[in-house]
C-alpha cells in the first residue's frame, strides 16, 4: 500500500521517537537531557557498555557513533523488529491514535493530481527565475542589487521576476503543454464565472517561491516593482497545494540549519521574505517568516515541532509591540512544559535587514540575546504604563492578570504562571508602596476555618517560639524604616568596597531589599559605578552619593554596622574579608526571600484548601509549612546570635571581626 507523504509526516508528529524507542531501551541518566528531548542509551543494533546511541525529539532522528546506523521510527522497527514497512507504519499510527487510511481510489487521484501540480509550479518557479536574468528583469535585478543580495543568494532562494504583460505566464505554460485547468487550480492566474478571460496574478513583481516542508514549491509571493501597485506583497490563493496559515517561509531551510546546531539555536520568526533573506546572507540560516499575516497556531506548533522555544522578532514602534502582544495572547493557551517562546524587539524604526546591512549579524545577535520571555510579556502587556496607586487599582490589576494566566491549558504550566504572577504582583506593589496584593483573601480564609488550625494564625502556631536573644535582636526587632542588619551590610559593604561589583555584578545589581530608603539608594549607587566604570573607588562613590542626597542614610548605616560590631562592612576590613562577608550575608538573604514567598504560598494554598473544602490539600500543605516556619525561625536565631556577638563569618578573626578581646 502507498501512504501519502502527509499521512506518514503526520504520524511521525505524533509520537516523539524516543516514546518508540524507549520501550526498547534504557535511557542514560546523566547524558539524556529529557526537557530537550535529547536521549542516549547503549545502543540496542549492537553490544556495547557506553552510551552512543543518540535520538532526538526535534529531528525525529536516531543515530549510534559506534556502529553508525541511523533512521527515523520506521526504519527502527524494521531494521530492529523486521517488520515490513506496512507493518511499521501500522504500529505508529496506532501509538499516534491515528486510524490507517483506506484505499481510496479518489485519495489516489488526489495525490496524483497534486503532484502534477507541483510539475507546473516547478516550470512556473523556472520562468521566474530566466525571467529575472532577462532584459525585462533588468529593473528587478537592479533593486535586488541596492538591497544588498548577492547572486548565490538570489539563487539560493530562486528568486525571480513576473513581467508586466496579462498573459505572458499563462502563454509560455499552455504552450508547455499545461492544461487550463492546473495553471488555475495553481492559482497562477486569476479567474472565475465574472471572469471572461484569466490573466496572470502576478505581473511586475519580484517573485519569492514559498516551499513545502519536503522542499517543493507550493505558491508565491510577490513584491510589486511600481510604487503605484494596489499591494506591495502580494501571495497566491489558496489552493490545493497551499494553505497559508499552515505555512512559514523558508522553514525547511531553517529547520536544516537546526538538524547541524548545538541546540541552544532555535527558530526566529521575522516579519517578511527580505527579513529572512538577509539574515541568511549575513550568516543567519534559522529564520521564518508567516506569510503577510499575523502568526497563527499552526504556524506557531509548526515552530514548536522544531524547537522548544523559538524567538519572535518585531519591530520596536507601537504596532511591532501590538502584534508581540497578540503573539502572547495565541502562544498562552498551548504551553506545555518546556514548550514556549520568547520576543526579540528591535530598535525603533529597524528592521532585521537594516541591522545586518552595514555591521553584519552582530547587531542582531545582541536584539536576540536581549530575547525577553513570554512571562515578562505578559507582565509589560498587562502593566504597561498604567497607574496602580490605589487599593482598587492594584486589585484590578491582580485580577486581570489572574484571568489571562487562566487560558493556559496545561495544569503544570498555569500553577507556575499563577506562582509567576503573585511574585511578580507582591515586589512590584512592595515598590509602588502598597501591600501584598490579595493578602485580605488569605487572612479571611484562615478566620473562616472553623478551629480546623488553617490560615496564618495555625502557621504562626507551627513554628517555634522565638528567643529572647531573637526577640531582642536588630535582625527582627526593628522600627519600620530601619533596614535589617543583613540589608545593611549588604549595602554598606559595596559602598566601602566598591571592587566587589566587578566580580559579582549581575548578581549584586538585582538585589531585592526591603527597606525603602534602600530601595531609593541601590539605583542610585549602580548608576555612579556604571558613570565611573572600572576607575570608582571607595572616595569618589561616597561623594556622588553624597551629592545624590545619601550622605545621612550612608552615615546611619555606618552607625548601624559599627553599633553591631559587623567589622566586615566596614572601611577597615580588608577586600578578602569584606568579600566572605558580603557573600555569607547575600547566601542568607537569598534563602531568607525564598522562604518567606515559600511560606506566603503555603499559607495562601491553605486558605484557598478550607474555601474548597479539601482537607487533605490542607493538611499536606501544613506539613511542609510547619517546616518552612522552623527553617525561618532557626535562621533568625542563628542571625540573632550572630548579631549579639556582631560576627559575620560566625568565627573571630582579630579585631576587624568582633570585639578584639
Amino acid at each position: 500500500m502507498r501512504f501519502s507523504n502527509d499521512f506518514l509526516d503526520e504520524i511521525r508528529d505524533r509520537v516523539p521517537i524516543s516514546a518508540l524507542i524507549g520501550s526498547r531501551v534504557a535511557w542514560d541518566r546523566k547524558k539524556t537531557n529529557v526537557s530537550r528531548g535529547d536521549y542516549w542509551a547503549c545502543c540496542p543494533f549492537h553490544g556495547e557498555k557506553s552510551p552512543s546511541f543518540h535520538c532526538e525529539d526535534r529531528k525525529g532522528r536516531y543515530h549510534c557513533f559506534g556502529c553508525g546506523v541511523s533512521g527515523d521510527h520506521f526504519r527502527f522497527l524494521t531494521d530492529l523488529e523486521g517488520l515490513s514497512f506496512p507493518e511499521a507504519v501500522e504500529r505508529v499510527a496506532d501509538m499516534a491514535g491515528v486510524p490507517m487510511p483506506k484505499v481510496d481510489p479518489r485519495a489516489a487521484a488526489r495525490a496524483e493530481e497534486r503532484t502534477g501540480l507541483l510539475d507546473v509550479m516547478e516550470m512556473a518557479t523556472q520562468f521566474f527565475q530566466d525571467q529575472l536574468q532577462s532584459a525585462n528583469g533588468a529593473k528587478a535585478r537592479a533593486y535586488l542589487r541596492e538591497r544588498g543580495l548577492s547572486g548565490r543568494t538570489i539563487e539560493t532562494f530562486r528568486l525571480g521576476y513576473a513581467p508586466e504583460g496579462r498573459n505572458i505566464l499563462k502563454e509560455y505554460l499552455a504552450g508547455k503543454g499545461v492544461p487550463k485547468d492546473q495553471i488555475e487550480a495553481c492559482g497562477l492566474v486569476v479567474h472565475g464565472p465574472d471572469i471572461p478571460v484569466s490573466y496572470d496574478r502576478f505581473r511586475d513583481r519580484i517573485m519569492f517561491p514559498i516551499l513545502s516542508s519536503r522542499d517543493k514549491v507550493i505558491a508565491f509571493g510577490g513584491r510589486a516593482m511600481s510604487p503605484d501597485a494596489p499591494a506591495k506583497y502580494l501571495n497566491s490563493n489558496e489552493t490545493e497545494l497551499f494553505h497559508k496559515g499552515q505555512v512559514l517561509y523558508n522553514f525547511s531551510r531553517a529547520r536544516r540549519a537546526l538538524q547541524g546546531a548545538d541546540g541552544v539555536a532555535t527558530l526566529i520568526a521575522v516579519e517578511g521574505y527580505m527579513d529572512v533573506i538577509a539574515l541568511y546572507q549575513a550568516g543567519i540560516e534559522n529564520a521564518v517568516a508567516p506569510l503577510g499575516t499575523a502568526l497563527t497556531e499552526n504556524q506557531l506548533d509548526l515552530m514548536w515541532k522544531v524547537t522548544a522555544q523559538p524567538v519572535l522578532c518585531f519591530d520596536g514602534d507601537g504596532a511591532g509591540q501590538r502584534a508581540a502582544f497578540r503573539a502572547v495572547d495565541l502562544a498562552l493557551p498551548h504551553l506545555k512544559p518546556g514548550k514556549s517562546v520568547r520576543f526579540a524587539m528591535l530598535p525603533d524604526g529597524k528592521d532585521p535587514d537594516d541591522l545586518v546591512k552595514q555591521d553584519g549579524r552582530a547587531p542582531f545577535d545582541r536584539v536576540m540575546a536581549e530575547a525577553r520571555s513570554l512571562d515578562d510579556m505578559v507582565w509589560a502587556k498587562e502593566v504597561g504604563q498604567g497607574s496602580f496607586a490605589t487599593p482598587e487599582q492594584r486589585a484590578e490589576l491582580e485580577a486581570r492578570l489572574k484571568q489571562v494566566v487562566t487560558v493556559i491549558a496545561d495544569e503544570n504550566v498555569r500553577r507556575h504562571y499563577q506562582q509567576n504572577v503573585r511574585d511578580r504582583l507582591y515586589a512590584f506593589f512592595q515598590t509602588q508602596g502598597g501591600q501584598r496584593a490579595g493578602r485580605g483573601n488569605f487572612e479571611r480564609g484562615g478566620a473562616r476555618s472553623g478551629g480546623r488550625g488553617g490560615g496564618p494564625q495555625a502557621a504562626s502556631r507551627a513554628g517555634a517560639a522565638v528567643s529572647d536573644r531573637l526577640a531582642r535582636s536588630g535582625l527582627v526587632n526593628r522600627q519600620a524604616s530601619q533596614p535589617t542588619l543583613r540589608e545593611s551590610v549588604l549595602a554598606l559593604t559595596i559602598v566601602n568596597h566598591p571592587e566587589l561589583l566587578q566580580e559579582d555584578y549581575d548578581e549584586i545589581s538585582v538585589i531585592d531589599f526591603d527597606n525603602r530608603e534602600l530601595q531609593r539608594l541601590w539605583p542610585a549607587l549602580l548608576t555612579a559605578v556604571a558613570e565611573a566604570g572600572s576607575q570608582l573607588n571607595r572616595e569618589e562613590l561616597s561623594e556622588r552619593l553624597q551629592a545624590a542626597g545619601f550622605a545621612d542614610l550612608v552615615k546611619a548605616l555606618d552607625q548601624q554596622i559599627r553599633n553591631a560590631r559587623l567589622w566586615t562592612a566596614t572601611t577597615v576590613a580588608a577586600f578578602e574579608d569584606a568579600r566572605e562577608g558580603y557573600r555569607q550575608a547575600l547566601s542568607l538573604h537569598k534563602r531568607a526571600k525564598a522562604l518567606r514567598r515559600q511560606k506566603a504560598e503555603l499559607e495562601r494554598d491553605m486558605a484557598e484548601a478550607v474555601e474548597a473544602g479539601d482537607a487533605e490539600r490542607h493538611d499536606s500543605a501544613m506539613a511542609v509549612l510547619r517546616e518552612v516556619q522552623t527553617e525561618i525561625v532557626r535562621m533568625e536565631n542563628q542571625e540573632a546570635i550572630i548579631d549579639g556577638f556582631g560576627v559575620m563569618s560566625g568565627r573571630v578573626k582579630g579585631p576587624a571581626y568582633g570585639h578584639g578581646n
